[in-house]
Parts: C-alpha cells; sequence; structure tokens
C-alpha cells in the first residue's frame, strides 16, 4: 500500500496485520483510493479537499486520511478503537512526518461524544462492511458537532447505502466489491 497523489506520492505505508495477524483489516486498495480522489476533485465538488478538515471514521491503516492530507487537507482526526490498527495509523503518520497534521481518537467510532475541535468539511466512512455500523457513526458524528454544514462524506461498504436522516446522496459508484456513497450533510 501507497500514497497515490500528492506531496507523499510513492510514499509506502505500514502492512496490514503488522504485528497482530488477528487485527482482520480490509484497507481500501490504492486503485479505489485514486478512483474516489478522482471523484472529488473531478466530480463537480469544487474543491473539497484543499484546506479541508478530515474525519477519517474507522481508519484502519489510516490510508484515506493521509492521501487527502498529502494532497492539501490541512488536517486529519482518526477515529480507530481496535489497538492493531492505531499502532499501524501512528507508525504511517510517522513516516510521512504528518504529527502535527493528525489527530488519533481512540474511541468506538459509533460513540464519538462531543467534539473539541473543528468540524470535518470532508468525511471518511469506512466500517467494517454489512454490520449497519456506518450510519450510526454519522448520526454519531453529527449528534456530537464532528461534521460541518455542507460537509462532503465519503462512505465505502460492500452494498449501496441510502442516505440517514440529514444527509444526501450525490453519487454512488462501483469498484469490484467495494460501493461508494458520496454524500452532502444537511438537508437540500
Amino acid at each position: 500500500m501507497r500514497i497515490v497523489g500528492g506531496r507523499w506520492r510513492g510514499l509506502g505505508l505500514a502492512s496490514v496485520g503488522k504485528g497482530d495477524a488477528k487485527a482482520h483489516l480490509r484497507p481500501t486498495s490504492d486503485r479505489v483510493r485514486e478512483a474516489i480522489f478522482n471523484l472529488l476533485v473531478n466530480g463537480g465538488y469544487g474543491d473539497p479537499i484543499g484546506g479541508a478538515v478530515v474525519l477519517d471514521l474507522f481508519a484502519g491503516t489510516g490510508a484515506l486520511g493521509l492521501e487527502a492530507l498529502s494532497r492539501g487537507a490541512a488536517h486529519t482526526t482518526f477515529v480507530e478503537s481496535g489497538r492493531p490498527a492505531q499502532k499501524l495509523i501512528a507508525e504511517n503518520v510517522a513516516k510521512a512526518k504528518a504529527q502535527a497534521e493528525t489527530t488519533l481518537v481512540t474511541r468506538d467510532a459509533v460513540k464519538l461524544g462531543v467534539c473539541q475541535g473543528e468540524p470535518a468539511s470532508l468525511v471518511f466512512l469506512d466500517p467494517p462492511y454489512g454490520k449497519a455500523l456506518g450510519g450510526a457513526a454519522l448520526l454519531s458524528a453529527v449528534k456530537g458537532g464532528w461534521i460541518a454544514p455542507e460537509a462532503l462524506i465519503v462512505w465505502e461498504e460492500n452494498a449501496p447505502q441510502t442516505a440517514p436522516t440529514g444527509f444526501r446522496i450525490l453519487d454512488q459508484r462501483r469498484y469490484g466489491e467495494t460501493h461508494v456513497t458520496i454524500l452532502e450533510f444537511g438537508e437540500s
């Protein structure tokens, strides 16, 4: 796994499962990550990445949030409850020398609590597939003030998703087994 664009293009990331074979992480492939960022840049959303405050829910390896930083985001907050994944995120942040631009929240994404920083303008949501955790995490993030009005949400799942209350679907794409839904926060 590597960063596919921006200032850290080509930077190799820590291998999945390093230190714990039971981590069961399912990182977004380089190909799908590149397609997502191409969609964000060329999808008629303006510039959702430049200067963005990013929230990476179910962050796993942190590849999505680091990719956003590489392409010009201002800050990424990673939310991850699994210890093996937390170690991978820390290792990948160190490889990118991005400690000043990142925060790691070691909490369950469906139990976020109140946001202590600036709300996110760009959210990556990559929950465990098929467990109905994505919608619950979004609602928890809204309740805690983690998501700014008109924020874009990139939701990866194994099936197309419906918009929870307060969100509207802007686009849906399929990349092999991965379904990507782009949402906007705020009623239309």
